[in-house]
C-alpha cells in the first residue's frame, strides 16, 4: 500500500501478536510523525532484549540474571508455589499484590491439538523443586480454558501423590458483572466456587 520501507515497517509491526494491519499502520505513522520519538532507544532496546534477557533457572520467569528478582527475594514464602503458564501470568498476579510466594512458569499448557504434551512443559523442573519437602502448597493458576484445565488436571493428579496441598484459583463472575450476561460455564463455576459468608 505504501512505498518501500514504510510498508516494510507496517508489515513488521503487523507480525507481532495482537497487532492487526490498522494498529501496525498507526504505530508506524506515529513513529514517522512524532519528531520526539526516540527511534534509536527503541532500536537499542529491541537489540538488547535478545542478549540481556533470559529465563530464570529456578522458576522460568523472565530475568536479566541467572535468577529472577522474585526467586532472589528472601521475603517470599518459600513454602508456596504458584504454577502459571507464561511469564506474563506472573506479572498479572504480581499486580494484585496478594501473593507473596514463589512461581513456576510451565512455558505453555498441554494441548494435543498443537502437539504440546507434558514433556514439552517445565513439569520435570517443578517436580525437582518439590522434591526437598520445603513446599507445602502448590496453587495451580493455569488459564480457565480447555488447555489450562487439562494442564491443571494433569498436575493435580501428579501432585496429590506427593503429600502437598494442591489448590486451584477460583473462577466465576467478575466483580461488577451482571448475571444476565454471564455464560453458562462461568455461572456454573461461580456456583461450584461459592463460599459461606
Amino acid at each position: 500500500m505504501y512505498d518501500g520501507i514504510v510498508q516494510e515497517l507496517i508489515d513488521e509491526f503487523g507480525r507481532l501478536p495482537g497487532i492487526g494491519p490498522k494498529s501496525a499502520q498507526r504505530i508506524a505513522f506515529h513513529i514517522l510523525q512524532t519528531p520526539t520519538f526516540d527511534v534509536a532507544r527503541l532500536s537499542e532496546l529491541l537489540s538488547d532484549i535478545r542478549t540481556r534477557v533470559r529465563f530464570c533457572e529456578v522458576c522460568g520467569n523472565v530475568a536479566e540474571q541467572e535468577r529472577c528478582a522474585i526467586c532472589r527475594d528472601p521475603r517470599r514464602n518459600q513454602a508456596l508455589i504458584c504454577v502459571v503458564e507464561d511469564a506474563k501470568d506472573v506479572a498479572a498476579i504480581e499486580r494484585t499484590r496478594e501473593f507473596r510466594g514463589l512461581y513456576h512458569v510451565l512455558g505453555g499448557a498441554i494441548s494435543p491439538i498443537a502437539g504440546i504434551g507434558p514433556d514439552d512443559l517445565r513439569i520435570a523442573q517443578l517436580m525437582s523443586r518439590l522434591a526437598d519437602g520445603t513446599v507445602q502448597e502448590v496453587i495451580l493458576a493455569t488459564n480457565p480454558n480447555l488447555e489450562g484445565e487439562a494442564t491443571a488436571s494433569y498436575l493435580s493428579r501428579y501432585l496429590t501423590t506427593m503429600q502437598i496441598t494442591v489448590s486451584r484459583l477460583a473462577s466465576g463472575l467478575p466483580v461488577g458483572g451482571d448475571l444476565e450476561y454471564a455464560d453458562e460455564v462461568t455461572l456454573g463455576r461461580a456456583f461450584e466456587g461459592r463460599r459461606v459468608l
